[in-house]
């Protein structure tokens, strides 16, 4: 069943309205036609509006609602991935798949190790591409909500943003060395901690990883390092571990 995303005033007690880019789709490109039944989600409430097509136009398409999905797909806890700018175009990689594993929101972050460097025009044009794979994945995997792409923040902006998080999570390839290292038995136990309606922080760093000087900064507003095992991961396994990770203890 094919899902799409409206606003909120789209939807009223018995009819869905569909309109801009989506309606040249379900007329042109995947040819739906009036009494198949299509799901729709408002990106607010997590609920999903089953409903059948009735009408189509060039401008809009007019459904009858049949009825409403309340349980929903979205996980109990919402997970904000901090990722560092990568290199090439694994950014899109990275969100499409977290998107696809329940991501709540993501934020891009210029840190000492990227090596990528974003002007004002060209974080407006990244921005705008990513949101929009965001709402892609977020049709494919039948989500309620789109995920929001912030704009590229600095590390100690990104920092502030998570500083009020319940948990913060930071995998650390040297989390060994560190003081107080729990390995990967402490960090089993920080996933088995996890509990429905948390706000939890991912920080993953760029292929160069983090430099220390972050490591502690992260430290000293209280985020926890965590390993991922005895293998180096790329950037753009390490955040998808983490969230699988997530998603399996807070799925039921």
């Amino acid at each position: 069943m094919y899902h799409f995303f409206v606003e909120p005033s789209q939807i009223s007690d018995r009819t869905v309205i569909i309109t801009g880019d989506d309606v040249n789709h379900i007329k042109n490109v995947i040819r739906l036609k009036a009494g198949d039944e299509i799901s729709v989600s408002n990106g607010v409430d997590g609920k999903d509006y089953r409903c059948g097509i009735t009408v189509i136009n060039d401008t809009e398409i007019l459904c009858e609602l049949r009825f409403i999905k309340e349980d929903g797909v979205e996980l109990s806890s919402k997970v904000y991935l901090f990722q560092g700018l990568p290199k090439g175009d694994k950014m899109e990689l990275i969100i499409q798949k977290m998107v696809e594993l329940g991501v709540y929101e993501i934020i891009p972050v210029a840190m000492k190790r990227c090596v990528v460097r974003l002007d004002a025009k060209k974080v407006k044009s990244k921005t705008a591409r990513w949101q929009g794979i965001s709402e892609a994945a977020a049709k494919q995997s039948k989500r309620s909500v789109v995920p929001k792409i912030q704009d590229v923040m600095n590390y100690q902006d990104a920092l502030k943003y998570a500083g009020d998080m319940d948990v913060k999570l930071i995998p650390y390839e040297m989390e060994d060395i560190l003081e107080g290292s729990t390995g990967m038995e402490g960090t089993k136990k920080l996933i088995d901690s996890l509990a429905n309606g948390q706000r939890i922080a991912i920080f993953i760093g760029p292929e160069g990883g983090f430099e220390a000087s972050e490591i502690q900064a992260a430290m000293d507003l209280g985020m926890k390092p965590i390993t991922l095992g005895r293998r180096i991961l790329r950037t753009e396994t390490a955040g998808m571990t983490v969230m699988a990770w997530i998603m399996y203890q807070l799925e039921k």
